[in-house]
């Protein structure tokens, strides 16, 4: 015997059902709101100090807190200033060298590890992460200590070297992560068209990897540009880079050149990470 529901106990369950649907409904749109407010804020709390440093490059005024009009006289003056010119020389440099060199060494590292076996793999693995984990100023203070020990003068040559030795992880990770990607089906096939090893990775695996070495040489060459905490610990007289020369700069007073100068530097970096990230994002879709 089926019992039958009156329809005024339907009705009344229906309008319950849809309170409480329209009551999930309206808390999901809810917590996408809250979600959405907070990540506005946060990106404005990230982001407003860069826009207002920009903005004020473009100042009149000397005071950077007084708008007074639109001028590009500092980048006129930041350009004239031979002081910036000798920094950004010197930042050239060792970004340059510390970049090429990282990138050779990174890529060797890295093809030796994903192709090769060896007894002492785990631990060049592990110590390929350390200059990732330690923190700067620790980095920093043991190869000064180093550079005391071997009795060597501090200047661009101890920059250049620094550079390198933390440079190195970035670029051995960022193209071990496409050598892991590759399939060694390419270099037996090429094995048994009788290339030797050299060959098969010149002419096979070589052109390949190029989409993760240049991501990972623009990622080194950006972060060899920004660094300051290692630059300054190991440099000497005459090697003052962009970094360094900005830090001195606002010590004595903060003007419009100073926003100029960090402009340019946040635009270049800018332009290099975005590059690195989309040659990554291309190796992955080939």
């Amino acid at each position: 015997m089926t019992t039958q529901i009156p329809p005024q106990t339907r009705q009344t369950q229906i309008k319950l059902d849809y309170q409480a649907a329209e009551y999930t409904s309206f808390m999901d749109r809810l917590k996408q709101w809250l979600f959405n407010g907070y990540a506005s804020l946060f990106y404005l709390f990230l982001y407003a100090p860069i826009f207002v440093l920009v903005l004020y490059s473009f100042n009149k005024s000397r005071f950077p807190t007084y708008w007074t009009g639109f001028t590009l006289e500092w980048y006129k003056i930041l350009f004239n200033d031979h002081l910036i010119g000798s920094a950004l020389k010197n930042t050239l440099i060792v970004s340059i060298s510390s970049t090429i060199i990282a990138t050779i060494i990174g890529t060797m590292v890295s093809v030796g590890i994903e192709r090769y076996r060896f007894r002492a793999k785990s631990a060049v693995d592990g110590l390929l992460f350390m200059p990732i984990i330690i923190p700067d100023i620790a980095m920093a203070i043991m190869l000064v200590v180093f550079y005391n020990l071997i009795h060597m003068d501090l200047g661009l040559y101890t920059i250049i070297i620094s550079h390198i030795a933390f440079n190195i992880s970035f670029v051995a990770i960022i193209v071990r992560a496409r050598m892991a990607s590759l399939s060694s089906t390419m270099e037996e096939a090429a094995s048994d068209l009788y290339a030797n090893e050299w060959n098969a990775f010149w002419r096979v695996t070589f052109p390949l990897l190029i989409p993760g070495i240049l991501g990972g040489a623009l990622f080194a060459f950006t972060l060899s540009l920004d660094d300051y905490v290692i630059t300054n610990f190991t440099s000497g007289p005459g090697s003052t880079t962009l970094p360094i020369r900005i830090i001195g700069m606002t010590r004595r007073n903060i003007t419009p050149e100073i926003n100029a100068l960090s402009t340019m530097m946040l635009l270049t970096a800018m332009l290099l990470v975005p590059l690195s990230l989309w040659l990554q994002r291309r190796e992955d879709m080939s």
